[in-house]
C-alpha cells in the first residue's frame, strides 16, 4: 500500500503521548509505532472489558520496551434481517471488529484524532482487532449527563460533540451510546467500539444535530476521495462500504454549504 499520500499530513496531527500502564514515563509515538506495537507486542493477562454485549475483552500488551492494556474483540455477526426492540429492523446487518480498524483509519484520514489507534491481527487462531485501551478516562457520557456538567470549557466540549455527530453520520453508526464515549480528564471526547458502524444506508439520519464543524474538518470532507479512502483503509472496508461513504460525504458537505449559504460562513464554520 502507498502511504506516501496521506500519512505526512497527518503526522502533526497524530502523534499521541503514550502513557505507561506502570506510570512509569514513555517515548512520545508516531501513530505508525502505536500501530506496531498492537500488531507485534505479546498478550496476556485477558479479562473480561465490562460493558457492551460482544464479549469483548482487555489484554495487557507488551514487548521490550512499552505495557499498555489494549481492548480485544472478534465480533464477526452478519444477518439478513436484524431485530432490535424497539427499533426498525436493520436489513443486511453486520457486527464486526473490521470496522474498529476502519472507523480508526477514516478518522485518521479526516484529521481526528479521538478514535483510539486499532489494528487487525489473529490471536488464538481468531482474526481481532486491538485497540489501545484509553488512559485517563474521568467518566462516560451517562455519568457526565447525571453530573449536570460541560467542563471547564463549555464551547470547546460542543465542538467535540459536533465533531462527533459529522463522524457518525459519515460512518453511518447505529450503535453510538452514551457508554462508548469517554470523557478523559482533560476534557478530550474519546470515540470507541465502532463494530456497528458503517451501514449501507446514505441518508443522513440526525441531520438536524449538524449545526456546526470545524474548518479543517469540512475541508479534509471535501479533499476526501475515492481513491484515497481506498488507501488509507487498506482493506478494511468493501469496496460498496467504501462507496457509501463517499456518498453520504457528498450529503454532509451539500448540508453544510446549504446552511453556509443561509446562514453565512461565521455562523457554521468554526475555526481554531
Amino acid at each position: 500500500m502507498r502511504k506516501s499520500h496521506w500519512l505526512p499530513a497527518l503526522a502533526a496531527v497524530l502523534c499521541l503521548t503514550v502513557a505507561h500502564a506502570q506510570d512509569t514515563a514513555a517515548p512520545e509515538l508516531s501513530r505508525e509505532a502505536l500501530e506496531a506495537f498492537l500488531r507485534d507486542a505479546d498478550l496476556s493477562d485477558f479479562r473480561d472489558a465490562g460493558g457492551g454485549v460482544t464479549g469483548s475483552q482487555r489484554a495487557t500488551a507488551s514487548d521490550d520496551q512499552m505495557t499498555h492494556d489494549v481492548h480485544v474483540q472478534n465480533v464477526d455477526i452478519s444477518r439478513d434481517r436484524f431485530i432490535v426492540p424497539g427499533a426498525e429492523p436493520q436489513i443486511n446487518f453486520r457486527d464486526t471488529y473490521i470496522y474498529n480498524v476502519a472507523a480508526y483509519r477514516l478518522a485518521a484520514l479526516l484529521g481526528l484524532d479521538n478514535v483510539p489507534v486499532s489494528v487487525s491481527r489473529t490471536i488464538a487462531a481468531v482474526r481481532s482487532s486491538v485497540t489501545w485501551w484509553v488512559d485517563d478516562v474521568a467518566m462516560t457520557e451517562k455519568e457526565r449527563i447525571a453530573q449536570n456538567t460541560l467542563g471547564p470549557n463549555p464551547a470547546e466540549t460542543s465542538r467535540e460533540f459536533y465533531a462527533m455527530y459529522v463522524f457518525d453520520e459519515l460512518i453511518r453508526n447505529s450503535d453510538r451510546n452514551q457508554g462508548n464515549m469517554l470523557w478523559t480528564t482533560d476534557w478530550k471526547l474519546w470515540l470507541i467500539d465502532h463494530t456497528r458502524a458503517f451501514r449501507a444506508d446514505v441518508e443522513l439520519d440526525k441531520p438536524e444535530r449538524m449545526v456546526r464543524i470545524d474548518r479543517a474538518l469540512l475541508d479534509n470532507l471535501r479533499g476526501l476521495t475515492a481513491e484515497s479512502l481506498e488507501e488509507a483503509l487498506d482493506g478494511s472496508l468493501t469496496g460498496r462500504e467504501r462507496s457509501n461513504v463517499i456518498k453520504r460525504r457528498d450529503l454532509l458537505v451539500q448540508h453544510f454549504d446549504t446552511r453556509i449559504a443561509q446562514l453565512g460562513e461565521s455562523l457554521v464554520v468554526m475555526d481554531e
